[in-house]
């Protein structure tokens, strides 16, 4: 899409986009459209929430003065907006690159980032901790949250609402809703008093009144008092009033999100008033390219796709798609079985069944620490519940993982999707840590499978022969390339190369293709390699330990955090039984990993066949 940039290489902090005239808004907002657009049918990344926030943007950056005031995006997939009005047009077009600007506010990026959040619903915890730390400082500035509707499925918002309203902060919290609505307004009345009531005349003179009533000796105070119960009634009535209200917000709108001159006049009204307010916006999400207005879902993450047609560059099966068909496969004989996301009915693959199955199939939002206890209390209901969640966002679940289900003996299915490197959406969206918090709960099992098959089984012996909790983790991505030489058992693990061969490479997952790979380079170095291939990662059995103990070298490879995982795990056992060899240990060490194609983070972490083969060459030709 080669389009005239006439704003955005002129535009290198919001104090140039103030220079602009009010009339030259609407070009500017479509310029922006059209780098997203186009920048995201290249790399991949969030395209319908930005393109509904646009407008919204410009008028914060319009209205506050950042980085003095601090924004702070919930999530932050919806602030590519905010990262091209605070210069970073000319590096826009590296986002979710290696090397390259995140897909995410990162404060290490720019002073106009505060936060670097990939998960929702922190975004009122945190801007109230920095409008409460301005006030102990005495600075007036402003803070501003930012959060999208969907993060209002999630208990720690209301958390922070209920903390937040009792302060005298200058909060000011932005509700971006482009899905549902929270206030019933009624008529041409309540659409009258919504403008009104965002207008600073209004608000200046409610507060003058309600000041000069509360100096009248005796009775002041009673009339003021009455006057804003009789106010409230009234309001009340016509609107019914909100949560927020009753939590000590104070409430504006809704106003319409893409009319900048409006959102602009509601934002200055909102800093007059020296109190938490909530501003309710409405947007349209993926407004200004038609196939993500008609399918936000699908456009709201993306990989490359052709602009034209709205169709992504590259298809195929993948793990992700196989979990849904599989589901839906295994409900049909089974009527217990049960399945549960949050708010990733699409993304975790399930779109099939929660139409063929709408009954048994509960997206609760963004709300993952409820979905392992509502799976519970479907367990103990006699169901067979499975929560399909990204291994990211399962971190969140931990408690709920040891009090709600292992300590109490339920049988749950954790569905782990995209478990390792993810790529593109970097540190915070990697599944590196699943395997270690997991290794610390009692009675849970976790299986690693390497290929679709192995994954049917997996499911199979969640289902119906392990006990209490179980994990089944799998890749973002499809299947790679099998040997044809393997055969696999179905069992808790398997043997592949020379079963004689003292040098030995013990591994799970998809690492395994790497590995088989570099067995087959060894041996043009005359080294021949036996390969342990975990199935079952959680408890390992104990018969793959007595496989290798009378290995001279022993290579553990694991796409996962070194600390607390199966390769210390491992390791232990050995010593345990009285392994004598040497051992070593590939993983990722302390570390968070940044963004980058899951290829060229294999090889960056040493797990592809070429850093194997260089590494076994050495170690075992060492002196």
């Amino acid at each position: 899409m080669d389009k005239e940039i006439k704003y955005l290489n002129k535009i290198h902090s919001p104090a140039d986009l103030k220079k602009l005239d009010s009339s030259e808004y609407p070009e500017l907002a479509q310029e922006i459209r059209n780098v997203l657009i186009d920048t995201v049918s290249k790399n991949g990344g969030h395209l319908a929430s930005n393109l509904g926030a646009v407008e919204l943007t410009i008028a914060i950056h319009l209205t506050f003065d950042s980085p003095k005031d601090k924004i702070v995006w919930d999530v932050g997939h919806q602030a590519y907006t905010h990262k091209l009005l605070t210069g970073r047009y000319d590096v826009f077009d590296t986002i979710r690159q290696k090397d390259g600007i995140s897909g995410f506010c990162h404060p290490n990026e720019s002073e106009h980032d505060t936060f670097y959040s990939g998960h929702s619903g922190t975004s009122v915890s945190s801007a109230f901790g920095i409008a409460e730390a301005n006030k102990i400082k005495k600075n007036n500035n402003y803070t501003v949250a930012v959060i999208g509707d969907g993060s209002f499925t999630g208990g720690l918002v209301y958390e922070a609402l209920n903390n937040a309203g009792r302060s005298k902060t200058n909060l000011i919290v932005i509700l971006n809703d482009n899905e549902m609505s929270i206030s019933k307004n009624v008529g041409s009345v309540a659409k009258y008093l919504t403008k009104i009531r965002s207008k600073k005349r209004y608000v200046r003179m409610k507060a003058k009144l309600e000041r000069f009533l509360d100096r009248i000796p005796l009775i002041g105070h009673s009339m003021a008092s009455g006057l804003f119960n009789f106010k409230t009634a009234v309001k009340n009535l016509i609107y019914e009033s909100t949560i927020f209200e009753k939590m000590g917000f104070r409430y504006m709108g809704p106003i319409d999100g893409h009319d900048i001159g409006m959102m602009c006049e509601a934002l200055e009204t909102a800093k007059s008033l020296g109190a938490p307010v909530l501003l309710h916006v409405n947007t349209v999400k993926g407004k200004g390219y038609n196939y993500a207005e008609k399918d936000p879902s699908h456009f709201h993450g993306v990989s490359d796709f052709d602009i034209d047609t709205g169709e992504p560059h590259s298809s195929g099966d993948t793990f992700c798609n196989e979990f849904g068909k599989l589901m839906c496969k295994m409900a049909e004989k089974d009527k217990r079985i049960t399945l549960i996301t949050a708010a990733m009915s699409l993304g975790t693959g399930l779109t099939e069944f929660s139409d063929k199955y709408s009954e048994r199939f509960f997206d609760v939002g963004i709300a993952e620490e409820h979905a392992v206890t509502f799976a519970s209390g479907l367990a103990k209901g006699g169901m067979l519940p499975v929560f399909a969640v990204y291994s990211t966002f399962l971190q969140r679940c931990y408690d709920e993982i040891i009090h709600d289900g292992a300590l109490q003996d339920q049988k749950l299915v954790l569905a782990i999707d995209r478990a390792g490197f993810v790529g593109d959406d970097g540190e915070t969206h990697n599944g590196l840590y699943d395997v270690a918090f997991l290794q610390s709960i009692p009675k849970v099992t976790v299986y690693s499978p390497a290929t679709y098959d192995e994954m049917k089984v997996d499911f199979g012996n969640a289902f119906y022969r392990d006990k209490d909790v179980v994990a089944v983790r799998y890749p973002r991505g499809g299947e790679p390339e099998i040997p044809e030489d393997y055969e696999p058992s179905f069992g808790t693990y398997d043997i592949y190369g020379d079963v004689s061969a003292d040098t030995v490479i013990v591994t799970y997952g998809r690492l395994f293709f790497e590995a088989a790979k570099a067995a087959k380079e060894l041996q043009k170095h005359n080294i021949n390699v036996k390969i342990l291939k975990l199935n079952r990662i959680k408890p390992i059995d104990i018969e793959a330990f007595k496989e290798i103990m009378n290995a001279k070298h022993i290579f553990f490879y694991e796409e996962g955090v070194r600390s607390g995982g199966v390769g210390e795990k491992f390791a232990a056992e050995l010593l345990q039984h009285g392994y004598k060899g040497s051992y070593d240990i590939t993983a990722v060490e302390d570390c968070f990993v940044k963004q980058a194609k899951v290829p060229e983070l294999i090889k960056q972490y040493k797990f592809d066949s070429e850093s194997m083969v260089n590494k076994i060459v050495e170690k075992t030709t060492e002196v």
